[in-house]
Order: structure tokens, then sequence, then C-alpha cells
């Protein structure tokens, strides 16, 4: 890790992203910019987790999250919130909770 802040970030991913591998897409991303944290379904039809790393990689990955997605979702909105600085991380890799 880099001497960059790390950051933990509360995320809720709204639109058509349940049933097109937003998940998996979400995971390989995560860890694709080496972050840690988790992903999963909700009753309500969205997606919610968190993210963990070094503070650009964080807002990539939420860029990421409000504008890409996975190939056939369709995002209307994205919502961070909790947003605090983190010693170190709490999670030991990018996981999708089931």
């Amino acid at each position: 890790m880099s001497n960059e802040d790390l950051i933990s970030v509360d995320y809720e991913i709204f639109g058509r992203v349940q049933g097109v591998f937003f998940r998996k897409y979400t995971q390989a991303e995560g860890k694709k910019l080496g972050l840690a944290g988790w992903v999963q379904n909700t009753d309500a039809g969205t997606v919610q987790g968190q993210l963990q790393g070094p503070r650009s990689k964080v807002k990539e990955m939420q860029e990421w999250l409000k504008s890409t997605g996975s190939p056939k979702s369709h995002i209307t909105k994205a919502e961070f919130k909790n947003e605090k600085p983190v010693d170190s991380l709490e999670h030991s890799s990018f996981k999708i909770v089931k």
C-alpha cells in the first residue's frame, strides 16, 4: 500500500442490478483495483456493500459503480455513505456475500 489515506465507504446501487452478474463484476473490479470489501443483493432489489482501500482507488470504484456496472445492468442511482478514514483494512479481500 502507498502512503495514501485508507478510507471505508458503504454503498447501495439502484436500478436493474440483480440477475445481471452485477455482484460478480463488482467483485472483479474491486479486486482489479486492489480494494477490500463486499457486495450483496438486498431484498429491496438493490445491491449494497462496502469498499475499503486507498482514497483514489475507492473513488475510481465509486465512479465505476455509478456509471459502468455489469454489461447488462442499468444503474439509476448510486448512494455512498459513512465514508471514514481507516487505519487498516477490515476485510482481507473482496467478497460476494450471499
